[in-house]
């Protein structure tokens, strides 16, 4: 009797756990609840982005490049096992994979650290995730993790090239 009842508490505890960590995980992949909203879950998702990439803005680029690519890391797996309890595919409530890559449209940029350049970077990011030009829209495609992640990687890539170009412009003029 003791003993089932022993192997029963370790079920239920192992249960638990299980439970706890898939909350953890989906509070977090939905941005502590933003990605739940009604309207435009991705953009509101995404200002959870703007702190940390104006920490790392300020940051040397090798750190810069360091915490970028382990957040990355760590959203990759985050947005699948999301992807996996919302029911699959890239689920309007995961909005991880937004502020995660948001700071790597900064990339590189230390010596404008302006509001306002912060403002535009956030637009042009935004523009291109919604719009998924190409090749945007065909990353999703790969699916799981990686595909809901890499879109927004790519979207960061863009508005990072968009920011670089319009700032060399300004300097020549």
């Amino acid at each position: 009797m003791l003993r089932a009842f022993l192997q029963l508490r370790q079920m239920v505890t192992v249960e638990v756990r299980q439970l706890i960590a898939e909350q953890v995980v989906l509070l977090i992949a939905t941005g502590f609840g933003l990605g739940s909203l009604p309207w435009m879950p991705g953009t509101f998702g995404s200002l959870l982005g703007i702190p940390l990439a104006w920490w790392l803005w300020g940051q040397p680029l090798t750190r810069q490049l360091l915490v970028i690519t382990a957040l990355l890391a760590v959203g990759v797996p985050l947005c699948h096992w999301a992807s996996r309890w919302l029911g699959g595919g890239d689920a309007a409530q995961i909005v991880a994979d937004e502020y995660l890559a948001f700071p790597l449209v900064f990339l590189g940029l230390a010596t404008a650290h302006r509001w306002w350049l912060l403002g535009a970077g956030f637009a042009l990011y935004r523009l291109f995730d919604i719009t998924k030009p190409p090749p945007i829209g065909f990353v999703e495609t790969i699916g799981g993790g990686l595909g809901i992640a890499l879109d927004d990687v790519l979207a960061a890539l863009l508005a990072w090239l968009a920011l670089r170009g319009a700032r060399t412009l300004w300097l020549r003029v």
